[in-house]
């Protein structure tokens, strides 16, 4: 829970790197929580509404943390844009899965050897 939190508080940082950790455990949670909510939706009859709210409220974090997903295996985040073509989403997929670099790359120190900035 202390990795999805993280993401959260960290919502507009675009810079800098994460770990697959960070990444993973962030989705998940958010995956539950919108299956949750979207139960929540259908037994209340409220059309979705609070599953979309609650979208909205996580995309940009979602991003962010996607962007410096990709900042650690030392790519740009105009690697995104290849999301939006069908086989776009699973190159992003492969990308969020490959370890990061081991070393500093240009957008900041390695995250598993900087726990400060984690």
């Amino acid at each position: 829970m202390d990795w999805y939190l993280a993401v959260l508080k960290n919502y507009v940082g675009f810079s800098g790197r994460a770990r697959r950790q960070e990444y993973w455990m962030f989705t998940l949670f958010s995956v539950l929580a919108s299956v949750i909510l979207t139960i929540v939706d259908n037994v209340a009859g409220t059309g979705g509404l609070l599953a979309g709210i609650y979208s909205l409220a996580v995309l940009l974090p979602a991003l962010a943390v996607l962007v410096r997903r990709l900042h650690d295996t030392g790519r740009s985040a105009w690697w995104l844009l290849i999301g939006l073509t069908c086989v776009g989403f699973v190159v992003l997929i492969i990308f969020s899965v490959l370890e990061g670099d081991q070393s500093d790359n240009k957008y900041g120190p390695n995250p598993k050897l900087n726990p400060a900035q984690a």
